[in-house]
Order: structure tokens, then sequence, then C-alpha cells
């Protein structure tokens, strides 16, 4: 609690110095440069992620925006350091490819991938039926620009209470290119045989854009058997064939193969941390059973947007998916046939001011979204070989919620938004092969998923906020059908109330902008992730958690822009986050674990970027990020240390030409360099939480260095 209060104090110390800084610097950014800036542009700074776009300083919920310049700032590779820079966000990754996300402490079901937080690309949900997200496949060079939205958000975006993370594309978040058509061909390399080719092409018409992306990325691994690879292909046509009304059309596949170099236990990682999970008595090793995921998908979209009336709009978007999925494991050896498809359709009504209103609108819509996943399970007989089979299942999960929404600006200081949504879940299982199979199925009962909150104007530029939300997540098929391959009938929703307060505050030039939150979050049947000998998992409810946070977001524009001196333009961003997430009651077996702290989440982040501008278009930017320890199994008896990371990265731009009054801007040259864990930290990064045999830790790469180019014609 000590370094809790220690870190507010520096944060707001922090506040108040940068705004005396900004606040006695008034001069406007006069450099004509390529790399966009967000915090000078904040006149343009808007939420998209509520359906319509709002001003970020009145959106009454918790934000965390990622803005294109900000996927500048570290290497090509991994969308990894940005999305941490997001208070109350944990993004891991435990070998290259094998990514985690949570948001605000829903790491603690999710052994790998994303769990309790619904994520869409491009309006389209990415998420399945079932709860599961291969945010993985996406190749950070065709994001362009990531909303999430934190806390409970099920009265929009249907059943979680982790929050969602809203992905837009190159062709519709990142404006940075302009709106003229381009190619753009990127190629850099580092350490461990990392390689990341990628190429972008965009062609505008009078009335459409067609923007298609190509990636490749592969590494050996910094730790023995954790080599990767991914071919990546990306297709956005945008037809706007009126005016206000358009049609989308979103297609990708991704190919992905990555290998697993298991967890290790503390005598091992202390020993040889790049080694892989050796063998252990009867229990082969990572590299003897060739562990590992291979993942092929497919995924597809439409969505049509048409102006019914001059207030009144309709969205309808379709969507489906197919995904071949293979695991070979210690235990067996796993394959997936998935497929996926929904439709997600609203009306947004406007409404123009009236005596106090300035304006409002109101939405109402459904979602709804089918999976089916065929699961087979056999014995691994070594080096990715199946052999007998062990159990094949077939599991049919539906998942609809019907929403309405509405919001209203009064008085020209007080916005308001009333959501609310109803869901409904359920999933059938049925035993494929082998007489007397079992079968079955669960219906939950539907949950209400309401959402109330306000932001006031206490000044033109000083917002306070505060909301009231419930969250609810069924488990997932992952959840149901773990890798111990017995269906868990049993297996309880999360449910809870979140109660949040904060502020927001933008200086008077513009150039500075800090945002806070305080939320309370009540949580009630937590799921929990338990690991069996040989590495098999399972997952039981826990009781409750009660998680109190505080997120806190500074960033200022600490030195003006200027054509003179040797340092042209200084900019510093930092965030903290403080998390006092607790079993409220959890008792397992004879062991009560009531009071301890949340597996797997660090009670403290702070994490600082700094951006300097030199002549000629030099720009260096560097990233510190320390994150307290973290416990690694529910009894609190075993913590990961606490570790301090650090990246530098040198970009250099030329214009291979002049503009002209008459021409648009020749080729742009962009080369970059960077060093990762410059400070050769060595730690773990992805966890394996409650692991047998204490296997908790995955080495992440020492320090380790990065190159590339990218041009744009």
């Amino acid at each position: 609690m000590k370094l809790a209060i220690k870190g507010i104090i520096l944060s707001v110390l922090c506040l108040f110095g940068i705004f005396r800084i900004v606040n006695a610097q008034v001069q406007d950014p006069s450099e004509a440069n390529d790399f966009v800036d967000s915090v000078t542009h904040l006149r343009e700074v808007t939420v998209e992620g509520y359906i319509s776009e709002q001003p970020w300083l009145k959106v009454p919920t918790s934000v965390g925006i990622v803005y294109p310049d900000r996927l500048q700032f570290q290497g090509d590779a991994s969308l990894l350091p940005a999305i941490n820079a997001v208070p109350g966000v944990r993004m891991e990754e435990r070998s290259p490819g094998s990514y985690r996300l949570s948001v605000r402490g829903s790491l603690l079901r999710s052994p790998w991938g994303v769990r309790n937080v619904k994520v869409y690309l491009d309006g389209f949900p990415l998420t399945d039926a079932g709860g599961n997200t291969y945010l993985n496949l996406i190749d950070p060079r065709t994001v362009g620009r990531m909303e999430v939205l934190k806390g409970p958000h099920g009265s929009l975006f249907g059943a979680n209470s982790g929050g969602a993370l809203l992905i837009n594309t190159v062709g519709s978040g990142d404006r940075s290119e302009g709106a003229q058509d381009f190619l753009k061909v990127g190629v850099s390399s580092g350490s461990d045989g990392l390689f990341h080719e990628d190429i972008g092409v965009r062609r505008r018409w009078e009335r459409s854009q067609l923007d298609f992306n190509q990636a490749f990325l592969r590494s050996d691994g910094y730790r023995e058997h954790s080599g990767m690879r991914r071919h990546y292909l990306q297709a956005v046509h945008r037809w706007n064939y009126r005016p206000s009304s358009q049609l989308k059309v979103l297609a990708l596949y991704a190919d992905m193969d990555y290998e697993t170099p298991g967890g290790l236990n503390r005598e091992q990682y202390e020993a040889d941390p790049r080694q892989a999970r050796p063998v252990a008595g009867s229990s082969p090793g990572a590299v003897e059973q060739r562990a590992g995921i291979r993942n092929k998908t497919f995924y597809g979209g439409v969505s049509h947007q048409f102006q019914v009336a001059p207030r009144l709009r309709h969205t309808a978007s379709v969507f489906s998916s197919h995904t071949d999925f293979e695991n070979p494991f210690i235990t067996n050896y796993e394959v997936r046939d998935e497929d996926n498809y929904g439709l997600r359709t609203y009306l947004e009504l406007e409404g123009g001011p009236t005596s106090g209103f300035i304006g409002w609108k109101w939405h109402l819509g459904l979602e709804w979204q089918r999976s089916a996943h065929a699961i087979i399970n056999y014995d691994n007989l070594g080096n990715a070989t199946p052999g007998d089979l062990q159990a094949a299942d077939a599991i049919r999960t539906t998942q609809y919620f019907y929403f309405t929404r509405f919001t209203a600006s009064l008085w020209e200081r007080l916005q308001a938004e009333a959501a609310v949504s109803l869901n409904y879940y359920r999933y059938v299982f049925e035993e494929t092969q082998g007489e007397g199979g079992a079968s079955g199925e669960r219906k939950f009962s539907p949950e209400w998923m309401p959402r109330l909150s306000f932001s006031y104007l206490v000044t033109s530029r000083f917002a306070w906020r505060a909301s009231l939300s419930r969250g609810f997540s069924p488990p997932t098929t992952a959840e149901i059908r773990p890798s111990n391959i017995i269906i868990n009938t049993a297996l309880q929703p999360e449910t809870g109330w979140n109660y949040e307060t904060g502020f927001r505050l933008v200086s008077g030039d513009q150039r500075f902008q800090a945002d806070a939150s305080v939320f309370y979050y009540r949580m009630n049947q937590a799921i929990v992730r338990r690991v069996g000998e040989g590495g098999n998992e399972s997952f039981v409810n826990a009781g409750g958690t009660n998680q109190l946070g505080v997120e806190t977001m500074i960033s200022g524009q600490l030195m003006a822009y200027t054509d003179h001196g040797f340092i042209r333009g200084l900019r510093l961003d930092n965030s903290y986050t403080f998390s006092r997430f607790r079993f409220r009651e959890y008792r397992q077996g004879g062991a009560d674990y009531s009071g301890n702290d949340l597996t797997g989440v660090p009670r403290h982040t702070v994490v600082t970027n700094l951006l300097l501008r030199f002549p000629h278009s030099f720009r260096l930017t560097a990233q510190h990020n320390f994150t307290s320890r973290i416990p690694l199994d529910d009894a609190g008896s075993v913590y990961a240390g606490k570790y301090h990371l650090l990246q530098l990265k040198l970009n250099w731009q030329y214009r291979l030409g002049k503009q002209t009054a008459q021409s648009v801007a020749g080729p742009l040259l962009e080369l970059f360099t960077g060093v990762d864990n410059l400070l050769n930290e060595k730690y773990s990064l992805g966890n394996d939480i409650n692991a047998f045999g204490g296997r908790y830790y995955n080495a992440a790469p020492l320090r380790n260095f990065f190159g590339g180019m990218r041009l744009v014609l």
C-alpha cells in the first residue's frame, strides 16, 4: 500500500509538473514532419468504440487508445509494448506467437490467448461464440488504431467483465498515410532469427477504397524449441455508393505455426533459462513431443451501413470463420475443426436540440453467434505423431444478446448514458466416437447487463465521470472442455458489479492530457485454472474476488516542436496501474486462500515513454516498464520477481523528392534500429500460473536488437 501511495503521489506530481511546463510554452508546433503526434492533435481525438464517435474528454467511461504513432514507438513484430502502455492492460508472450491479453485481472483464467475480453476487428467480432480469440494471428503492421474499453461492457458487446478491445485496420484507423494511393514495403530483422516483411497497398477511386496487406513473420525464439512462422493476408474494401451509406468487405487468412517450449521450475530456470521443458521421469519433454500450435484460419465479413432517413441509420454485419487447429502436447495430440458464424445489426436514431438538450442518440440492436467445435485427442507417440484415440467430442455453442443504449448531452456540460443488454448462452456436447457416448446440453439463465454512466464538464477542459456496470462472463469452450479432455458441466459464469469514477484534463494549449480512474469490481464465481501432472489443465470456480484498482495516464508535449536547435521536440507519456485484487472467498479442498492476492496480477505497473526529435527527421523513443512481483499460485507461496525493462528505438525519415503545388510528396524512406531489454534483465514473461511441479517460468529474451526499413511510394 505504501508503494501504491508513492506511485499515485509521483503521478500527481508529474501531472502538475508537466502542466506547468506545458502552459509555459504556448507555441504551436511548426515543424512539418511525417511523424503524426496524437498529443498535438487533441482537437481531433475521438472515441469510436461506442458505435458513434464521441469526444475523448466527454466519454463517461474508462478508455485507453493506442494511436498509430504509438505502434511506431517499438519494433514492428509485436503489439505487446504498445498495448502494455495502456494502464490496466497486460499483454504477455510466453514464446514467439504465444500471446496472452488481460484487462483488469482477467489473466486469472487464461493459460494462453484471450479470455473474458471481447475483441472486434473493424466492427466484426473476432471472439467466437465459445469465447475464444486468436489475437496472435493479426500482424501488427495491419493495425491502424486500437481502443480498449475497460471494465464490463456487455451492454454493447455481450458477455464480458474484463472489457472490450476494438481494433481498426490500417484502412479505417490509420490516418497517417493520408487519403492518397500508396504502396508500402517494410522489412526488419533482429536477434534470435527474427525476420518480418510486409507489403501494404491502398487504391482509391471516387467512391471506394481497397486496402490489401501481406505479411510474413518468423523467429527462431530465445529458448530451445520456440520457433514460429506466420503468413498473413488481409483485404478490406469500402464502397460509399451514396452519401452516408457504405458497404464494407473484410477478409483475412492466417497460417501460423509455433513451438511451445513449456514452463520450467525454479531450479531449471536458474540453471538454464533457454532450455525447453525437459523430460521428468515418465513424462516426456517438449522437444521429444514436438509440442506446438498449428493454426490456419480464414475470416470474412460483410457490413452494410445505410442512411434510412436524415436522423435514422441502420447497420448490419454478417461474418464467418473457419479454423484448422492442431496442438501436439506433452500428454496428447489435439486436433480441432472450428466453424463460427453470426450477425450484428442495430438502428441509430439521432435527435436534434430541444429544451436543455444539445442532442441525443438511441441505439437498438442484436448480435448473434454460433460456433461448432469438433475436438479429437490422440496419444502423442513422440515427434508429434498421433497414436490411439483418447476422446472425440463435438461442442456447439450459441450466444446472442439484445442491446439498447440512450445517450444525451445536456446543458453543454453533462453527458449521460444508459445502456443494457439481455444475454443468452448455451452449449450442446456429444461424444462422437465410441459406443454409448455421453451427450447433453447446458443452458444458462438469461442475464441482464446494465450500464449507467455520466460525464460532467466542471470546466471546459476538466471532466469528471462516474459509472456503474454489471459483468457477465460464461465459461469458454476451452474451459468447458480443457486439455484434460473432461467436459465440465458444473462450471458457472463469472458475474459482478463494477463501480468507477475518474476525471480527464486537457491543457488550454491542447498539448497536455491526463486521465485517471478508480474502480472497485466485486466478482462472484471467479474461474481459476488448475494444472495436473503432465500439464493437463482444468478449471474451477473460486468463489469471489474483490478488485480495487487505480489507473492513471499522463501525456504531455514538454518541449514545443521547433526547427532550431539540437533537441527539436520532447514528449512524455506515463501510465500507472495499481491493482489490489484479492480472493474474497476461496476454499479448495482443505486449503483456504481467502484474502490472498489474485494469481498472475502484479500489484504495481509503471510504463513511461519518452519521445525526442532531432534535426534531419531523426527521432529517438524510449520505453521503461516496471512491473512488481507477481503471485504464481493461489496459495500465494511463490512470486515471480519484479523487473525493469528498457527499450530504445531510433528512427530516421527522408523524403525522396520535393512536394510542389502541382504534385504530391515524393516517396518516403524510413530506417530504424533499436534494442529490447537494454538492462539485460532476467525475467519470466507469461508465467504458467498454478503449474504442477512448480513449472511456472517462461524465460523472456535478454538484451536483443532489431532494425529495418520501410518505403512508402
